[in-house]
């Protein structure tokens, strides 16, 4: 193996420790984070996990007993949302700069519509981060061949 060629795969190595130790201390960091929410009506106030579960639910002031159930329901639901959103973007923010690393290769490649769903974007989608290459397997899928004869 050439000089060069050492160079190159230690610092490919380098740079892969560097990386795994990043993530590393982002899951940390991640493993005990929390995102507290009130409804915008203030009856309920909510605490998400890292994974977005449910970890708290306190109701405030006493508001949610002349409530209909639906509307207790509504309120629960919103903060709800709100949390696993917010948590959903600290864990974006926290690994974004893993994403974006400079040089041949050494960004991480996540799917955050996968991996949140509509914790971001309940309208299908948070776009933050997507990867290109997706875009062009979108496009792929949608592309349909009309020119082709059907049924001989």
């Amino acid at each position: 193996m050439s000089e060069s060629m050492e160079r190159k795969l230690a610092a490919a190595m380098a740079e892969l420790t560097a990386v795994q130790e990043a993530v590393a201390q982002a899951e940390s960091e991640l493993s005990r984070a929390t995102a507290t929410v009130r409804s915008r009506d203030r009856v309920v106030e909510i605490t998400v996990g890292p994974q977005g579960e449910l970890t708290g639910l306190r109701f405030l002031d006493g508001k949610y007993r002349n409530m209909p159930g639906p509307q207790l329901a509504t309120s629960i639901l919103e903060a709800v949302q709100e949390g696993r959103a917010q948590m959903a973007r600290k864990v974006m923010d926290t690994f974004a700069p893993l994403t974006q690393r400079e040089g041949a290769g050494s960004g991480i490649d996540l799917d955050w519509d996968r991996m949140f769903g509509s914790a971001i974007d309940p309208e299908g989608g948070s776009g933050y981060g997507r990867p290109s290459r997706d875009r062009l397997r979108d496009e792929i899928h949608e592309d349909t061949d009309d020119t082709l004869p059907r049924g001989r």
